[in-house]
């Protein structure tokens, strides 16, 4: 059951999506905006839409600890690379079914 949720998919695993669904079921969390891109500078009105969202973002997590702990789940990701994270959940796998198959004989 542990390897269903972990296991890697191109946008987070089960479990990471389950997190991130359950800290903002109704996308109603502001984003936090990406780097302004290098020549967007000379434009002031991205400028000042990518600061508007940045301000929303910083306004609600400074309401309340909660807020907070919300952004932070729904910003999460997998902790490892997705190849490394198959080949560690195959390998617990193989050696939990070893285990099982070694208990099984006694």
């Amino acid at each position: 059951m542990v390897g269903l949720l972990a296991w890697p998919a191109e946008n987070g695993s089960l479990g990471v999506k389950t997190v991130r669904w359950l800290a903002d079921p109704f996308h109603t969390l502001p984003e936090f905006p990406g780097p302004l891109a290098m020549g967007i500078d000379d434009n002031a009105d991205a400028v000042a839409e990518h600061d508007a969202q940045e301000s929303e973002y910083y306004r609600v997590a400074a309401s309340s600890s909660i807020a907070r702990t919300r952004l932070r789940l729904r910003g999460i990701t997998d902790p490892f690379d997705p190849t490394t994270e198959r080949q560690l959940l195959v390998g617990v796998a193989v050696m939990g079914a070893l285990g099982v198959w070694k208990l099984g004989a006694r």
